[in-house]
């Protein structure tokens, strides 16, 4: 069950560049430790719950509590969830085992990992550590948002609680009275935003520094590799459910939280056949896991090779639902509450013109039949009811207050944590604790993620270039400094929609990508029956037969749709961003220039060239390896006899020689061995090769010494 045959393949020329492959690169125990000779020494996790906690810290992020309640609350609530349940299970729990396995079996980075497995698909690894690189670059940003929200959060009132006063006019300034208080400090304090990408207008300083600041650490933070960051994550990764738990438990307090709950949770079922919901539902599994960015890959090739991976890949999946149903409830109990205090504002002051208006229209037949001067006595349900039979005549003045209309604004990204977030926290007593503790959870949150999206870089490159692997701490320095300067891009006073774009579109389409080749690299080209096997030389048992028909149709088929319906709705919907008009106090969506149209068309395709290239690379040179001379592909032959042990260390992975029951067939393999060296010394000695490369067996140097002396007895 250890040694299992070379790959089986239909075309001779392809089997031969998969031998070639093997010569070239084989991974023997010693080796595939550590990315060098010195297996041994590659760091290890100093416990399970060290690694349990990356892993969660990683997959758990910023998505789960500004991405996925929205999601849920605009694709049929309830109905919505249990799509992703259903999601979760059949596609994102197999690649997740699937990633998980191959990182502790091959115990490298993305780049080694796929390698290892063939050659051709070397490609892979790269695109990943691309996508993580242009992940990490806009990932920051967001971190030194938070660390500027944070900042400001110490001081009572709060900064953004009411609007500033125009010292020229003695009046509030127009563009915060226009919007709100929390939009005005969001897009005005914070950014300092043009009107448009197409307007630059410089840096914003107080951002650059706080950039920097979120670079720093980060370095400071993985220095030392896992053992540094490891320690971290004790904190960053435990630290935001103490904050969700809190929340919950002080949201649910608050008028108007059941409200949120059961906007929220009401299930739709309809849109089950909207392909729309489907496609948005295996997005977010997609992401929720970080599938294709090789952090997984990375952590998990920290692990001792008997760990179960299994059952990591049910807990962690279960971990991150969970997460995202806690981070949906406090944030519609939150905005449950902002939106009704929104709405029994809205009431009140158009109860208030009504009563303006009594003495001219209380006759009427449309007048309502509520007390109009006690406001409080008057429910949202009841004006409601009211405004939309006689709304219309009543007058202009006279607005409707629609409290799902309050709902539905800002409840998806920055939007949700910096405006409508901050602006329900403004209405808390105690304001500033609750402000300071929201944000350093958001801090927290993006930086457990962070580390993985690093750790997703950099194992990889110290894997598979040794000088890089002796010179971890200045690689990871250099790695930072070269994230803040590109990231320079961000802290312009446009920075806000180059953030949005990479957002959009830099991960998206070249992650789908990464993980439609890994899941057909393990399950077509080295074989799910063989990676299953593997895994059970690992493990020790054998992990259920349905992994393999999940990997080889229902999971690459899944992935493959999710990336033509991504494609398809980038060519029939022209791409467009969300801009904020200072004249107008709002936002506008417009659509990208042609400049930046040829932007994001470079950040897709860049992440996913190594792929051809590596493929293209390999064939060249596994074609130019065959152009050999008669003697030389006779000798290369005799090598690969000698490094068969090599070529099956390569398609075993794990370190199963240990396993063996063994005597006997390592005494087979041993006499193998020494016929294919004999064999290959006489080949070495008629093409004309010195004998002392190729070495005799003592055994067949006496037969030799035999022959000889009867020849000279004949003589």
């Amino acid at each position: 069950m250890a040694e299992k045959p070379p790959l089986p393949t239909d075309d001779a020329e392809e089997s031969h560049w998969l031998d070639e492959g093997q010569v070239e690169t084989q991974f023997g125990p010693s080796q595939v430790a550590g990315g060098g000779a010195e297996g041994q020494d590659r760091p290890a996790w100093d416990s399970k719950l060290q690694y349990v906690l990356a892993q969660v810290g990683f997959s758990v992020g910023l998505g789960n509590v500004w991405r996925f309640p929205y999601l849920c609350h605009q694709n049929g609530g309830g109905a919505f969830m249990v799509l992703y349940v259903i999601l979760l299970v059949v596609i994102g729990v197999p690649l997740f085992f699937m990633e998980l396995a191959a990182g502790q079996c091959i115990r490298q980075g993305s780049i080694g990992v796929w390698k290892h497995i063939s050659p051709k698909l070397a490609g892979i690894g790269y695109s990943s550590c691309l996508v993580c690189f242009y992940v990490a670059l806009y990932y920051n940003v967001i971190i030194a948002w938070s660390l500027f929200y944070m900042g400001n959060s110490f001081q009572y009132p709060l900064p953004w609680e009411q609007c500033p006063i125009d010292t020229a006019t003695n009046n509030t300034v127009k563009e915060c009275e226009g919007s709100s208080p929390t939009s005005y400090f969001w897009f005005r304090k914070a950014l300092d935003i043009t009107n448009s990408i197409e307007e630059s207008a410089g840096f914003n300083p107080i951002m650059t520094g706080c950039l920097l600041a979120a670079w720093a650490i980060v370095a400071l933070g993985m220095i030392k590799g896992i053992k540094s960051s490891a320690r971290v994550m004790y904190f960053s990764s435990i630290f935001p459910y103490v904050v969700l738990i809190i929340f919950l438990v002080r949201g649910l307090m608050l008028d108007g939280a059941m409200e949120g709950i059961a906007y929220m949770f009401y299930p739709k079922v309809e849109t089950w056949g909207e392909v729309q919901v489907w496609r948005q539902a295996a997005t977010q599994v997609f992401f929720a896991l970080g599938l294709g960015y090789g952090s997984v890959i990375a952590y998990s090739s920290y692990n001792p090779v008997n760990n179960n991976c299994h059952r990591d890949a049910l807990m962690v999946s279960g971990i991150n639902f969970m997460t995202s149903v806690l981070a949906s409830l406090v944030v519609f109990v939150v905005l449950g509450f902002r939106a009704k205090n929104i709405t029994l504002r809205c009431v009140a002051d158009n109860l208030g013109l009504l009563g303006e208006e009594a003495s001219h229209w209380s006759e009427q037949p449309w007048w309502p039949q509520f007390n109009v001067s006690d406001p409080s006595s008057v429910s949202i349900g009841e004006y409601q009811e009211w405004f939309s039979h006689y709304g219309s005549l009543a007058g202009p003045n006279i607005t409707d207050c629609d409290l799902d209309k309050e709902m539905n604004k800002g409840v998806e990204g920055t939007g949700l944590a910096f405006i409508a977030f901050t602006e329900a926290m403004a209405l808390f007593p105690a304001s500033p604790f609750w402000s300071t503790l929201f944000f350093l959870m958001l801090l927290n949150l993006g930086l457990s993620t962070m580390f993985g999206t690093m750790q997703g870089i950099l194992t990889p490159l110290m894997d598979n270039f040794s000088l890089l692997g002796r010179h971890r701490t200045v690689l990871t320095v250099s790695s930072c400094a070269l994230g803040f300067l590109i990231g320079l891009l961000f802290t312009q006073r446009s920075g806000n929609y180059f953030v949005t774009m990479f957002d959009d579109y830099s991960a998206t389409l070249p992650l789908i990508i990464v993980v439609v080749f890994e899941t057909y690299s393990v399950s077509w080209v080295y074989g799910a029956d063989r990676f299953l096997d593997d895994i059970e030389v690992m493990l020790k048992w054998r992990p259920p037969v349905v992994y393999k028909y999940l990997w080889k149709y229902v999971c690459l088929l899944a992935m493959v749709g999710l990336l033509v319906a991504s494609i398809l709705r980038m060519f029939f919907k022209w791409p467009t961003y969300t801009a904020w008009n200072e004249n107008t106090a709002s936002e506008d969506s417009l659509k990208y220039p042609g400049w930046a149209l040829a932007m994001i068309t470079v950040l897709i395709i860049i992440p996913t060239l190594p792929v051809p290239i590596g493929y293209v690379y390999s064939t060249l040179r596994s074609r130019g390896a065959s152009r050999l001379r008669p003697q030389d592909a006779a000798v290369a032959g005799c090598v690969a006899i000698v490094g068969q042990d090599g070529h099956r260390e390569m398609y075993t992975k794990c370190s199963s020689m240990e396993r063996l029951d063994a005597a006997l067939e390592e005494e087979e393999e041993e006499d193998e061995k020494q016929r294919g060296v004999a064999a290959c010394s006489r080949v070495g000695f008629l093409s004309g090769r010195s004998e002392e490369h190729y070495q005799l067996l003592p055994q067949q140097a006496e037969l030799e010494m035999e022959e000889e002396q009867e020849e000279d007895t004949v003589v």
